[in-house]
């Protein structure tokens, strides 16, 4: 076979892949296991996608590149199902090649040029750069792995492979994520950001994928032998997913798959709080600890009387057990009492939901509806010590997504019956009633929330859309509106013109002016022609000095009087409408000035519309709440308490030059407030605004425990 590095070998597109019958059985279950981590991934990618492009768009420098980033996005959304499924159906093909028989037709597919290669275009050449540094970083870093699982391979099927025809290898997996990506429109800034996205959140994680089927394949005694590549240090998911260092106990060993070590980090601060859950017996009675497993059955139980949201009495889960635990001890003649392990979970976990529920961001009517989650949170806490130290994991992406579009919700009349409610409310009441020990519907019920939060965040964001649009326009039209009232302000101001004038310059000619300036800025000939015709109509009837002044006037007319018609004319004027200005203009040019009764001063200035004053204007620079208004963030969340004691959140779409208007959109996209920066800095002051923090939950929460436990330890 062909050798050269810069190709990748895949089986031709008309082959007939042999029936996975044909494939040993652990090989299928090499496939399944790598199939399930890379789907992860991929999620995770997609995921984070949309932020990696949204701040690119928000950092874009021009209009051209804000629209290509947000272009990206919605291609990504509508054909993320499409591309998953092209990756997985390649790799599921890969593993099918592998069994064919001889596999002697092979396509040598070039998936990258090192060299610069004479036609190639620069975007290829780009992209080729980009994937051989990925590769090589691959390589370098988990190459060992890959080729005792290269062996491996080869050694169970009875033909010698190469590490780039390993279908888990990074080279075909880089090829099936570029295969898939093929029906993306995107431009090459934006397919080099999902490579770098697609190593972050796949290629990262590959010593796990690796690990995992090479344990497979030992543990059906294929070359078993051959000395385990040495485990690096938690990188890509694992080293996503860990606790930040401020968050965590210093430990210099690395977290393992089950998360026991970070766990075992968490017992130290636990230790402070135990004792809180045991029976109410007396102490001569001998403690008998209890199984895990009868453990999960006692909370299964409790799990099926969890009250109401509309009951208002608090659910104290440490008490309840304990109660319960009294029960089951007088019925043993036992005192039953949990292990250390299982009651500091069952501690932290109730801390956790001590915070939650305290929480500014979770609105007041979703607190009794998320405290419901409590046991099912708790049940995947004792089965699984990970569900601590995974950011990744099903449950806490499912509590977090939760409360990420509750805290988007605006308080309404009767709230139980609002969807976003109902839909909620339906995934807690289908924890409580199907969870028993398999934490697959965690996956299963976050699969199809994210479906249901995507739909309503693709049409919010449409909204939203629109409403900046339109905010954009209605300040563009103030701005010229602006420069309108300046320009014939610096003409009226102090002079003496007949009351018929200044009307028609303030009333009519000032849409002249506007409409010039919307459609052709202040560099125009258009604009500037507008001027210079209300120059001369303001000199056609100012008292003029000299002998010669009158005929003068009268030979400019006729090109006034056309400078005029046109000009209202392009504004759509009505010609009917300024008939009587036009017959008044016409007295003033023919009459004396001093017969002409309506002369008046112009002592007022010219304004489309009254501006109020900012209140900003009565604050310091460095006033510590106009600081606040000023450091919000564009995405960002608030509430507003109304004067009625009711709270609108919202969120900051845009800030609007040039008098730096703050817009706020509902959750739907649709304008709901307005405010300058003194106004939100005198919100501050009076308590009637808040920042809402929209990281995610369970992080915030753990962080918030575990400052909490540091506290409680060193007092003692």
């Amino acid at each position: 076979m062909h050798k050269d590095g810069k190709v990748v070998p895949i089986n031709k597109a008309h082959a007939t892949p042999s029936p996975l019958a044909r494939l040993p059985v652990v090989l299928l279950q090499v496939r399944d296991k790598a199939a399930q981590q890379l789907q992860q991934g991929l999620q995770e990618l997609f995921d984070n996608a949309d932020d990696t492009l949204f701040e690119m768009a928000d950092k874009a420098r021009n209009n051209v590149d804000h629209h290509i980033f947000f272009e990206a996005m919605r291609d990504l959304r509508l054909k993320r199902k499409s591309f998953e499924r092209v990756f997985m159906e390649r790799l599921f093909e890969a593993f099918a090649a592998l069994g064919q028989a001889g596999r002697g037709e092979l396509q040598l597919v070039p998936v990258m040029s090192y060299d610069a290669v004479p036609g190639i275009s620069n975007d290829d050449l780009e992209k080729a750069v980009a994937l051989e540094a990925m590769l090589g970083r691959v390589r370098h870093r988990d190459g060992v792995a890959l080729s005792q699982l290269t062996a491996r391979l080869s050694t169970l099927l009875g033909n010698r492979l190469d590490d780039r025809e390993n279908p888990l290898g990074p080279a075909l997996l880089c090829e099936f994520f570029l295969r898939a990506g093929r029906s993306l429109g995107v431009e090459i800034r934006v397919k080099l950001i999902m490579l770098k996205l697609f190593e972050k959140y796949v290629l990262s994680d590959a010593d796990q994928l690796y690990g995992e089927a090479n344990q497979l394949l030992v543990a059906t005694g294929v070359l078993p032998d051959l000395k385990a590549a040495p485990s690096r240090r938690p990188g890509g998911r694992a080293a996503r997913d860990h606790l930040r260092e401020e968050a965590m106990p210093a430990t210099d060993q690395p977290v393992d798959a089950t998360g026991q070590q970070a766990f075992a980090a968490l017992q130290v601060l636990l230790k402070a709080v135990r004792g809180s859950v045991a029976p109410t017996l007396e102490a001569s009675a001998e403690p008998q600890p209890i199984a895990t497993r009868d453990l999960l059955r006692l909370l299964s139980h409790l799990q099926q009387y969890v009250p109401e949201p509309e009951v208002e009495d608090d659910f104290d889960l440490r008490n309840q057990l304990g109660q319960l635990l009294t029960r089951v001890s007088v019925k043993s003649g036992k005192s039953r009492v949990v292990e250390d392990a299982d009651e500091d979970v069952i501690n932290l976990i109730a801390l956790l939901f001590e915070f939650i529920l305290n929480d500014r961001a979770v609105p007041d009517a979703f607190k009794a509806l998320i405290a419901r989650l409590q046991i099912p949170l708790l049940k995947v806490a004792v089965l699984d010590k990970s569900f601590f130290s995974r950011a990744s994991h099903p449950a806490r992406r499912l509590l977090n997504e939760i409360a990420a579009v509750a805290m988007c919700w605006s308080p309404v009349g009767d709230y139980m019956r609002d969807g976003l409610y109902l839909h909620i409310e339906q995934v807690v009441q289908r924890l409580l009633n199907e969870f028993v020990e398999d934490p697959a519907i965690f996956s299963q019920l976050h699969t199809e929330f994210s479906a249901f939060t995507t739909a309503e965040r693709q049409r919010s964001e449409l909204l939203e859309q629109h409403t900046r649009d339109t905010e954009e326009g209605r300040v563009h039209t103030e701005a010229a509106r602006q420069r309108v009232a300046d320009a014939l302000n610096r003409r009226l101001m102090g002079k003496v013109l007949p009351q018929a004038v200044v009307l028609f310059v303030q009333q009519a000619w000032s849409q002249v002016l506007l409409l010039a300036n919307l459609k052709h800025g202040e560099q125009s000939v258009q604009w500037q022609a507008g001027l210079r015709t209300v120059d001369e109509l303001i000199w056609s009837v100012s008292p003029q000095e000299g002998s010669d002044a009158g005929p003068h006037v009268l030979e400019q007319l006729p090109g006034l009087l056309k400078a005029l018609r046109d000009g209202l004319t392009s504004a759509a004027f009505d010609p009917f409408s300024t008939r009587d200005f036009f017959v008044r203009l016409q007295a003033l040019h023919v009459q004396p000035l001093e017969g002409v009764d309506a002369l008046i001063e112009v002592r007022e200035p010219f304004l489309f519309s009254a501006l109020l004053p900012d209140p900003a204007e009565g604050l310091s620079r460095d006033d510590p709440d106009l600081l606040k208004a000023y450091r919000l963030r564009i995405g960002g969340w608030v509430e507003f308490r109304q004067d009625d004691d009711s709270a609108l959140r919202c969120k900051l779409t845009a800030i609007m030059a040039p008098a730096n208007t703050y817009v706020f959109v509902s959750r739907t996209g649709l304008k709901v407030l307005e405010r300058s920066a003194g106004q939100l800095a005198l919100a501050f002051k009076r308590c009637a605004l808040f920042t809402l923090d929209d990281g995610p939950l369970f992080e915030r929460a753990l962080a918030a425990v575990l400052g909490r436990l540091r506290q409680l330890n060193r007092a003692k």
